[in-house]
């Protein structure tokens, strides 16, 4: 199998690859295991994210990208080396021209780390395109037409939010506010109110499970935690309700919906128009949380929903505008 092409959602908690006509083909964590005494890549992806928590001293599990942009060069490289041979495989007669996201705030120098990291771990060609512009490709908008569309990616390390028209940003604005932090609102909420301390793996669960955007009356919505007591250091069990959970991700989310307030106020007049009649497109993980469209529409009175398979939208974008450089070349801001 010949891939020509690779799509990365190259993001801070999973990172995924698109081949054109094959799809989603690799959906790991972006982690990699270091070993300390020599420097070596040990795992990535699913191997490494195994070893949080559970590494001797001398191996290091963690992740190379911090709020979207690269943090550390060198394991960012090979990690991308890893996710570019898994998907073109072993025996490859040609470089590939890889196309990857960025968050919306991205500097020059950010950008630059990204296409360079891309073509020494093995592409022919690396392009490199804003997070909400692939997103609003991959949930199907039209953005090549003059019409106003708003897009808000909640990813693991930043929430994007962009106003998109004519196939360009009008408005955007980027802040490191999004699935991790909201973890980590979790982690710090249990421990203030139950003295007991959890990973980040467990507070993620919660937020998936049993965590909304506003209060719910589902009575359903109730979670058994296990954790360490910090008072005794000895394991506890303690039950935890929905309504808690949206106490404890409050803040987080009304900076991220500040951040929607700021661009709408920056959107001008007849493109405000026509968001209010489209509406607001969320994506990526973050807007799986429950409810999240109905906080929007609270906020802000623009009607808000999710598009479909909205963890997939900035991969599934990357796919597509591969396939039609040639349409959306406005949209990608630079190649080497």
């Amino acid at each position: 199998m010949f891939v020509r092409k690779i799509g990365i959602d190259l993001g801070t908690a999973n990172t995924l690859v698109f081949v054109p006509k094959r799809g989603v083909v690799v959906n790991e964590p972006s982690v990699v295991a270091v070993s300390s005494e020599d420097n070596a890549v040990l795992a990535v992806g699913n191997e490494a994210r195994d070893m949080i928590g559970r590494t001797p001293e001398t191996i290091v599990a963690y992740r190379p990208l911090r709020d979207g942009v690269i943090a550390d060069y060198r394991v960012t490289e090979a990690m991308l080396r890893y996710f570019i041979n898994k998907a073109s495989g072993s025996m490859r007669l040609f470089r590939p021209d890889v196309m990857i996201s960025v968050p919306a705030g991205v500097t020059s120098t950010e950008r630059r780390a990204v296409i360079e990291a891309a073509v020494h771990a093995g592409a022919k060609a690396a392009y490199v395109v804003k997070e909400p512009v692939l997103a609003a490709i991959g949930a199907g908008i039209p953005i090549n037409e003059p019409a106003g569309h708003m897009v808000v990616d909640i990813g693991g390390g930043t929430s994007d939010v962009a106003v998109i028209s004519l196939g360009g940003i009008v408005a955007a604005t980027s802040v490191k506010v999004a699935g991790n932090k909201l973890d980590a609102a979790i982690t710090e909420y249990i421990k203030r109110n139950y003295n007991l301390a959890i990973g980040d793996r467990t507070a993620e669960e919660i937020k998936i499970k049993i965590g909304s955007a506003v209060p719910s009356d589902d009575e359903s919505l109730v979670m058994e935690i296990r954790g360490r007591d910090l008072m005794s250091g000895l394991p506890k069990t303690i039950s935890l309700r929905s309504p808690e959970i949206t106490a404890a991700i409050a803040d987080e989310l009304d900076e991220i919906i500040r951040a929607i307030k700021s661009v709408l106020h920056e959107t001008p007049p007849e493109l405000a128009a026509d968001i209010m009649d489209k509406g607001i497109v969320m994506t990526g993980g973050g807007a799986l949380l429950r409810n999240i469209d109905e906080l929007v529409l609270q906020e802000t009175g623009v009607p808000a929903y999710i598009a479909e398979e909205a963890l997939l939208c900035v991969v599934k974008g990357t796919g597509i505008a591969l396939e039609h450089l040639d349409v959306y070349k406005r949209s990608i801001m630079s190649k080497r």
